[in-house]
């Protein structure tokens, strides 16, 4: 049997994890002195009321080496192989505590995938890893696989404010100022690497969403895999993108509005969406 682990920054609902058989590793979001773990006392819901009851912006943690090593033991002992897929190397040290608590558990078992994206993006790797091991694939091959999909996700959000992103040091002072004129609200995408980018500023959320829509014309997407709107806290913002995306014919079904949790919550902060899929493959 083949185990597919993943972190809470993937954003599954526990009814989902449950559903599909994911195992997944909590990461921490520290508020003032009070530390919470995603979905295990703290659902999605009440990091946004801390989020907007709190002075200070809350700070994250990966998962403990402690945690890992027991979910990976747990796997080799019952005789099976796993495939664990974590947060982005370059947002989280997830990845490489994973690679050497592997390592330390040994049997070659495990293999650790970076995801090179977070929420919606690391969410649709996941989904294809579970395809995957219903199919039979072995450990490795799922691996390999979803190496391969992974360049071709493509995830871009309208977001309120740049002031998480800057505070927790995801870009830098010049792209901050820029971004906070009034009425500017920031596209972000997630480059190859993981790494957060701004391509574009948009006059308002409504225009934003204009921007996000007209990327699915630009860059078409593999409709063999799904598409993902997201949202940060405000569904009402999610119901409007998917119904423009709806109207420029690219229907989204209520099931497939992500809420993004803390670990990524944390950095771009409440009323953001965005939309996640797979582009099409380059024909020759």
């Amino acid at each position: 049997m083949v185990r597919i682990i993943t972190d809470s920054a993937a954003d599954f609902e526990p009814w989902e994890l449950e559903q599909k058989q994911i195992t997944c590793v909590p990461l921490t979001v520290i508020f003032g002195e009070t530390e919470y773990q995603e979905n295990v006392n703290l659902t999605k819901e009440e990091f946004y009321r801390l989020l907007e009851a709190s002075d200070a912006p809350p700070k994250t943690a990966q998962a403990s080496p402690e945690t890992l090593g027991r979910i990976l033991a747990e796997a080799k002992d019952a005789g099976d192989e796993a495939v664990y897929i974590t947060l982005a190397s370059v947002l989280s040290g997830t990845y490489q505590t994973a690679c050497l608590v592997a390592a330390e558990v040994g049997g070659g078992h495990c293999f650790v995938v970076d995801s090179r994206n977070a929420t919606g993006g690391q969410r649709m790797l996941v989904e294809y890893a579970v395809s995957l091991r219903d199919a039979g694939r072995s450990a490795g091959e799922i691996a390999r696989l979803v190496e391969a999909l992974r360049d071709r996700i493509v995830l871009y959000a309208c977001i309120d404010t740049l002031k998480y992103l800057y505070q927790g040091g995801r870009i830098s002072h010049t792209v901050y100022k820029i971004g906070t004129m009034a009425q500017v609200k920031p596209i972000i995408r997630v480059a190859e690497d993981g790494r957060i980018e701004v391509p574009a500023k948009a006059m308002g959320m409504r225009k934003g969403m204009d921007q996000l829509t007209a990327r699915l014309t630009q860059q078409p997407r593999d409709e063999n895999f799904p598409l993902y709107v997201m949202y940060t806290g405000n569904r009402d913002n999610a119901r409007i993108l998917a119904q423009r995306l709806e109207e420029a014919g690219y229907p989204v079904p209520r099931e497939r509005l992500i809420n993004v949790g803390a670990a990524i919550g944390s950095h771009i902060g409440a009323n953001a969406c965005g939309l996640v899929y797979v582009a099409a493959e380059h024909q020759p």
